[in-house]
């Protein structure tokens, strides 16, 4: 397939560094095996609550089934006083006592007889505990000084706030030391879930970490809200605490399942506690009453396997499910992830999080080398090259990039090797299969000879478009792409580019008009002849389909396209994670592959030459899909190979089947076309 040594020395040499590396980045993302199993302290509480139960029991159950650790919110006067421990009413409401029907005690008939409630404040009260401090603490730091004052002090304490009621009740005060402690107490971890102050201090900051760190027991801080604790000003506060006290960060994944949530201030403190941070998955509120837990199961187990999720963030179903009590239901939903994950095996506890890996700068030069070599031999074949314009190329492209990573930088030119290697491959891979088409004689093939054919041509465009994907894999191999706070840019341009070379290949080898094309200017030639053709409705009906055809393939790629996916490919989808270790494309299995082999069956058959091209089209588009399934960072290496080797197989057995198919109804065609010209 080469036979220039220089250059297959050079993709040889790159592709040796790239399993080097890819072996190193295997290593690192099979250190990071534990899935944090968490759930929200408040959604274990209203469940003990709904169901009339021991919430000390339903902690213990809990922990049995599987979740190693509890999400501990920001207090608020609302959700305190609808547990009893703080009691919040306005002014207005205080000084009605006798309608309203508020709670008698010595501290409301004190500041009723004394005259000392006010219309326009609000009024908490609660017991002289941890946790009526905390809210004092918590307000004086938000609002002030001179707008909260403590005016009554024994059994009960009393809070005098200048503020709107409606809005300072849903105001986050603060980690709840009590509910940290009891969570604790019951052997779970602790995941803090801090919110930011709006002019926000060290004093604040350390506040916070004052009560995370009094709880050994913490292990991953995911915050809320569009501001990470500490921005703006204070991130080197807050990521001195968390290397302190060797804290993970939690990164909550996007919806659309690329990057995550943004939060002012999140990417900076990432790089300050040097990536120590996990993923995190929830799935939505308004999805989750929509699946079944069964089906919830299984989107964990997905979540964790395939984009490196390590904290799990269940919430609980709130509506019983078959002749299960509702604690059943939630119980038993937990218990199936973590036994799931088990089988799947990983272990459950502190989430885990990837070590600080870059990769060796000389193993990443030597794959620009193979990439750069790859692109001028590309380019030859599009536009023909000399060998003194080939070396100047290679060294004009290689040198540049070369010199930036050396010096310690590179991420935009490791980009654009990526990139490049995910268009290259492909396209120079499908280039000498057309060549070899190009090359058949026409005769007498048996179906033997057909099937065995397109079987090594498939293998061989495969595994060297493969060789793009493990290049891709292993120039963006570090922590910032298995996180995706980078990510791999160009997803759309990787499924396009491939199929216009292809097509400029194509033409520069046949002609959509039957005769062979071999002429230099042979693209050119054939696109004239092309506009020159009078437009037939059957034209236009072909190019309505290939429109088609063309927004479906785009359109799917990525994750921000608004066409859906059929509930029928869902549930062929859902059928092959079971199947397979990783499921395959179905552009490559229903697709790419069969239509390689049938492409074979078509070039040794003399079809028209307008099939022949379609067929390749459809072809090509394994090669780009099974290439840009490296571009997802966050998807394990070995995933990432099993998936395309599962897709190859699979779809490469489905070509077979169709062109003896094919071949059968031929002969079949062929003997009564005979019977009737002998009954003529």
């Amino acid at each position: 397939m080469l036979k220039n040594k220089l250059w297959l020395g050079c993709i040889l040499l790159g592709l040796a560094a790239a399993l080097l590396i890819i072996y190193q980045r295997h290593q690192v993302e099979l250190a990071s095996n534990t899935v944090e199993m968490v759930m929200d302290y408040e959604d274990i509480v209203d469940l003990a609550a709904t169901e009339g139960s021991n919430p000390a029991d339903l902690f213990s159950e809990f922990r049995a089934a599987g979740i190693s650790s509890l999400a501990v919110y920001d207090m608020t006067l609302e959700k305190l006083h609808k547990s009893g421990r703080i009691f919040t009413v306005s002014g207005v409401e205080l000084t009605q006592q006798s309608k309203t029907g508020l709670p008698a005690g010595q501290a409301f008939a004190d500041l009723l007889a004394n005259n000392r409630v006010s219309s326009d404040r609000v009024y908490v009260f609660g017991p002289p505990n941890q946790t009526f401090t905390e809210v004092r603490d918590d307000l004086i730091r938000r609002l002030g000084q001179d707008r909260v004052a403590q005016i009554y002090q024994g059994e009960t304490n009393v809070l005098e706030v200048k503020g709107n009621y409606e809005k300072l009740v849903k105001w986050n005060l603060g980690l709840s030391t009590e509910e940290m402690m009891t969570a604790a107490q019951y052997g779970f971890y602790v995941v803090p879930r801090p919110t930011n102050y709006a002019r926000v201090t060290a004093e604040d900051v350390h506040a916070v970490f004052s009560r995370i760190s009094s709880q050994p027991s913490t292990s991953t801080v995911v915050f809320v809200g569009d501001e990470v604790l500490g921005y703006k000003g204070q991130l080197e506060q807050t990521a001195f605490y968390l290397n302190r006290d060797n804290l993970v960060l939690g990164l909550i994944e996007h919806p659309l399942q690329l990057q995550f949530l943004k939060q002012e201030g999140l990417v900076t403190l990432a790089a300050a506690v040097n990536y120590r941070a996990a993923r995190v998955y929830v799935i939505p509120k308004d999805e989750q009453p929509k699946l079944k837990t069964a089906e919830a199961v299984q989107r964990w187990l997905l979540s964790d396997r395939e984009r490196n999720i390590r904290v799990n963030l269940l919430r609980a179903y709130t509506k019983p499910e078959g002749d299960k009590t509702l604690i059943q239901t939630n119980v038993d939903y937990v218990r199936d992830v973590q036994q799931g994950l088990e089988k799947a095996g990983f272990l459950t506890g502190k989430a885990g999080s990837f070590s600080t890996y870059n990769p060796p700068r000389i193993a990443v030069v030597f794959v620009f080398l193979a990439a750069c070599a790859a692109g001028v031999m590309l380019l030859d074949r599009i536009i023909p090259l000399n060998n003194v314009a080939r070396l100047i190329l290679l060294v004009g492209t290689f040198l540049p990039l070369s010199a930036v990573i050396m010096m310690g930088h590179g991420n935009v030119a490791r980009q654009v090797v990526a990139l490049g290697s995910a268009i290259i491959f492909p396209s120079l891979a499908m280039g000498w299969q057309i060549d070899k088409w190009s090359r058949i004689v026409p005769g007498q093939y048996t179906l033997g000879q057909i099937l065995w054919r397109g079987l090594k041509d498939v293998a061989q465009v495969t595994l060297f478009s493969l060789i793009g994907g493990l290049f891709i894999a292993a120039v963006l191999s570090d922590v910032r792409y298995f996180l995706e706070i980078e990510i791999y840019r160009g997803v759309k341009l990787t499924f396009v580019a491939p199929l216009v070379i292809v097509v400029m290949l194509f033409f520069r080898k046949f002609s959509l008009w039957g005769e062979q094309q071999a002429k230099p200017n042979g693209v050119v030639a054939q696109l004239q002849r092309l506009l020159d053709q009078p437009i037939l409705l059957k034209y236009l009906l072909g190019l309505a389909v290939a429109a088609g055809i063309a927004l479906v393939y785009v359109g799917r790629s990525g994750h921000t396209a608004g066409i859906p996916v059929p509930a029928a490919e869902l549930k062929l989808r859902a059928w092959f994670e079971e199947l397979f270790y990783a499921r395959p494309r179905t552009r490559e299995v229903f697709i790419g592959h069969p239509a390689f082999m049938i492409t074979t069956l078509a070039m040794y058959c003399s079809w028209p030459r307008i099939w022949q091209f379609v067929l390749v089209v459809f072809t090509s588009m394994a090669q780009s899909s099974l290439v840009e399934t490296f571009a997802h960072l966050r998807t394990p290496v070995l995933m990432s190979v099993v998936r395309g080797l599962d897709g190859w197989i699979v779809g490469v057995i489905l070509g077979m089947v169709a062109v003896v198919v094919i071949w059968g109804g031929i002969q079949v065609a062929v003997q009564l076309g005979r019977r009737t010209v002998g009954n003529g």
